[in-house]
């Protein structure tokens, strides 16, 4: 299990911004519920990564993979992957 505020507390050291959301209407009918949004600095060039997923997992796996594309020093992204 990922230990999420770890993850976020480096992130936003790193100059990233998250926004992590479970919509409870989108759960009640099995349509991707989880939405993360990563912005900030610490992308480069790119403005925003955006996922909605069925599960958080799926969500971090996205958003980190993506992120790790982007210029930087983003090895340790790999301990949550």
């Amino acid at each position: 299990m990922v230990d999420i505020e770890l993850l976020m507390d480096q992130l936003g050291r790193a100059g990233v911004t998250v926004l992590l959301k479970v919509d409870h209407e989108r759960m009640q009918t099995g349509h991707k519920p989880w939405t993360m949004v990563m912005s900030g600095p610490g992308l480069g060039e790119r403005e925003l990564i955006r996922t909605d997923a069925p599960t958080l997992q799926n969500c971090l796996k996205y958003c980190l993979r993506e992120l790790s594309t982007c210029p930087g020093d983003w090895e340790w992204l790999e301990l949550y992957s």
